[in-house]
């Protein structure tokens, strides 16, 4: 099973990037941050004709996760759990940051789709949040463990976990992206017992998922490597690869990331 964790940056704006995409990477699931689209103005048509199930969960103008499977999608959930107020509070529900579902091909894998706050300024109201939610994250990484079946979380996570994640690490040392607390925040949700998928299968520097539209990033290779796959131990053991298809940042309207894949042998 392949699959794909793509921030979009906007799918209506990028709706023949994503489609042409489809067309020849042929993702078995593809994991869609930024969607920027409420539910119902979703291309789900469009997409759904190429033979995906879609499920989204969408906010206007901002955020928004979707999941795309060839396979059928069970017991989808929409929301991060553990926010105030028996599960809702107004502040961290309003922002469309997080969906599940169990995805059914040989084996079923809960596949958890994130784009994680990205918290800047810090420190402020913006950074707090971030590590309120990644806190939320922590405590839900810590229920599918104790499922004890293949479960990944993967996404947008907003995290430069080493320095040679960045092509110039000094240059983030006070973003929200980079800074010790937010690292740290990741490793503990990776200590619990998952595996980062791409540092499985390359330890080395230079390999980044997302360059900024200014400054000519691209063209200086500046950039940073912020889309993780986190596997639960079930499905480490599944792991055949894991790649970034950094060429498609060289395309025509590009979405400021690329998407990063994972093979499984289920």
């Amino acid at each position: 099973m392949k699959i794909a964790t793509f921030n979009i940056n906007g799918v209506k704006a990028r709706i023949d990037a994503l489609t042409d995409w489809l067309d020849e990477a042929q993702p078995d699931v593809a994991i869609l941050q930024e969607i920027k689209s409420v539910d119902e103005g979703f291309p789900r048509d469009v997409i759904a004709d190429k033979g995906y199930n879609v499920e989204t969960h969408g906010q206007k103008g901002f955020n928004g996760v979707a999941l795309l499977s060839k396979f059928p999608l069970e017991d989808v959930t929409r929301g991060l759990p553990g926010a105030a107020g028996a599960g809702r509070d107004g502040v961290d529900d309003e922002e469309a940051r997080y969906i599940e579902a169990t995805v059914v091909g040989e084996k079923a894998i809960r596949i958890c789709g994130l784009y994680l706050p990205n918290g800047n300024p810090a420190p402020g109201p913006k950074y707090d949040y971030k590590l309120r939610w990644m806190e939320r994250l922590k405590t839900r990484a810590e229920e599918l463990l104790k499922l004890e079946e293949p479960a990944l979380m993967a996404g947008d996570y907003n995290i430069i976990p080493q320095p040679e994640d960045a092509a110039r690490p000094d240059a983030w040392r006070k973003d929200a992206l980079f800074l010790h607390d937010s690292r740290n925040a990741f490793r503990r949700i990776q200590n619990l017992g998952f595996t980062e998928a791409f540092r499985a299968r390359d330890a080395g520097a230079g390999h980044y998922s997302f360059w900024d539209y200014q400054a000519g990033a691209w063209d200086k290779n500046d950039g940073i490597r912020i889309d993780h796959f986190l596997l639960s131990p079930q499905c480490a053991d599944l792991l055949n690869n894991c790649w970034i298809e950094s060429e498609m940042r060289g395309k025509d309207k590009p979405s400021d990331h690329v998407p990063v894949w994972i093979d499984l042998a289920a």
